[in-house]
């Protein structure tokens, strides 16, 4: 056999069974770290994390670290000290990115502001105190369209108040009246409303609170943001 091609094989054959030895040790450690966690806590998966000897544990969309005896379960973020990253951030915000173009437009009323060219999604309780507040700064953004999908999770009479905004004439404007100026709502509730399909929504894309906001390329900032941080990622849009 041709010595090169015979060093190739060796190379390969290493490499491979390297390979499942990694897979085969982090599929052990999900396996101890499940049982001793218990069913309370779902394990996703585990896998390398950037510091040799240290795993990463993907419980839900939340991100832990635990060493290869699965004895040490840490909660906490790693920062790159040489470029100041913080990768645990950067891997959340990896997982919770959705497909903009699977958020369906049909369940969310439209406010444009100015000629509309930028977007952005909310996800709100009209109950919610942080939606009032953000809803009131992002009266100061300009040329953008806000898709805000009513999720009434706060309580039943927040689903009243979402049903008498969706079914108004203009909702955009019945949200906006109550949200900012705290005009009461009044009217029908009958019509048809997406709010079952927006709480499924939320559901699907893990949002446990209001307001959540996502943006054209995926990602998502929770709570009442800054202007100035919505400002920065709307320009940051392609």
């Amino acid at each position: 056999m041709n010595k090169f091609v015979a060093a190739l094989i060796l190379i390969y054959t290493t490499v491979f069974f390297a390979t499942v030895s990694y897979a085969q040790s982090e599929q052990q450690i999900k396996i101890d770290l499940q049982k001793k966690l218990g069913t309370s806590a779902k394990i996703k998966s585990v896998s390398p994390s950037p510091i040799a000897g240290v795993y990463e544990v993907l419980v839900g969309s939340d991100v832990f670290y635990t060493d290869k005896d699965s004895k040490y379960l840490i909660q906490g973020d790693i920062i790159e000290v040489a470029t100041g990253k913080n990768i645990t951030e950067l891997r959340q915000s990896d997982l919770n990115r959705i497909k903009w173009s699977d958020l369906p437009q049909a369940n969310a009323f439209k406010t444009i502001h100015g000629n509309g060219s930028r977007q952005l999604a909310v996800f709100a309780d009209p109950n919610c105190g942080y939606c009032k507040r953000l809803e009131k700064s992002m009266q100061q953004l300009e040329n953008v369209t806000i898709y805000t999908y009513l999720i009434p999770i706060l309580s039943a009479d927040s689903t009243v108040k979402a049903k008498q905004i969706w079914c108004s004439a203009d909702p955009s404007k019945a949200y906006t009246d109550w949200m900012i100026n705290g005009t009461p709502l009044s009217g029908k509730t009958d019509c048809t409303t997406p709010l079952d399909k927006n709480l499924l929504l939320a559901k699907t894309y893990g949002i446990t609170g209001t307001p959540t906001l996502f943006f054209v390329d995926g990602s998502r900032i929770p709570g009442a943001a800054q202007i100035a941080d919505i400002e920065k990622k709307l320009n940051a849009q392609k």
